[in-house]
């Protein structure tokens, strides 16, 4: 039985289905030594993952996808999130000459023009770098949650994720906001300055804005955009 077919198994869903955290983290380090990875964008989900993986020591690499548009203030938690916890979170750039190339074709803010150039942006600063991280692993461990959006509501505990060929854990997917921020405040745990400013979904300093009362969660992303504001992704995340 391969992966895919195996976390599609009965068996694989009633044994982990009301597992929590901890023992699914056990569990998988089990399995895939040394072949699972953690991205985090530093969001408070990702925070509380970090905590977990950190101070438990699990053999899991944690990176980030450094675009090189982010706000100061998450380079500010980045680097207190290493210092908490004593551990090295490794970057992942973009390609210099794709972006210079991005650059000379669009234009420094070239991304607010069209949904396409957006795209295109994030391909370059995101996804590819993405690729690169998952490479030669088994499995990919996310800070989505389910209340993120419409889109996201359709998400589950573990995935096959088609398009990088690996299982992907979204082990906070049924988490509810205050459960996310309750655990940050028990454990003391670094967080984006931004989020209590409500910045909430943080990516790219040019592509966030702080949500208002009534809005969604990800209304903050790319809020020049008409498109679906349930289907705002970046890319990483699409099925």
């Amino acid at each position: 039985m391969n992966d895919n077919e195996k976390i599609q198994s009965e068996e694989w869903n009633n044994k982990y289905r009301n597992a929590d955290l901890l023992y699914l983290l056990n569990e998988l380090c089990e399995m895939y030594p040394n072949k699972i990875v953690f991205t985090t964008s530093f969001n408070i989900e990702d925070q509380v993952i970090t905590h977990f993986i950190a101070t438990h020591h699990y053999p899991i690499e944690i990176i980030t996808l450094d675009t090189g548009r982010l706000f100061q203030e998450t380079y500010t938690t980045w680097s207190e999130t290493e210092k908490r916890y004593s551990i090295k979170i490794i970057p992942y750039f973009p390609d210099y000459k794709d972006v210079e190339k991005l650059i000379v074709e669009q234009g420094v803010n070239g991304f607010y023009e069209s949904i396409k150039n957006r795209k295109d942006c994030c391909l370059i600063r995101k996804i590819k770098p993405l690729k690169r991280a998952l490479e030669n692993k088994k499995v990919w461990i996310t800070g989505l949650r389910s209340e993120h959006s419409e889109y996201r509501k359709n998400f589950h505990l573990f995935e096959w994720d088609d398009t990088y060929q690996i299982i992907k854990f979204n082990p906070l997917i049924h988490w509810t906001k205050e459960e996310v921020i309750n655990c940050i405040h028990k454990n003391n745990i670094p967080y984006n300055a931004l989020f209590d400013k409500g910045y909430v979904s943080i990516g790219c300093a040019p592509c966030t804005r702080p949500i208002k009362e009534g809005e969604t969660w990800r209304a903050g992303r790319w809020w020049w955009e008409n498109s679906d504001e349930g289907k705002k992704e970046c890319g990483l995340h699409l099925k």
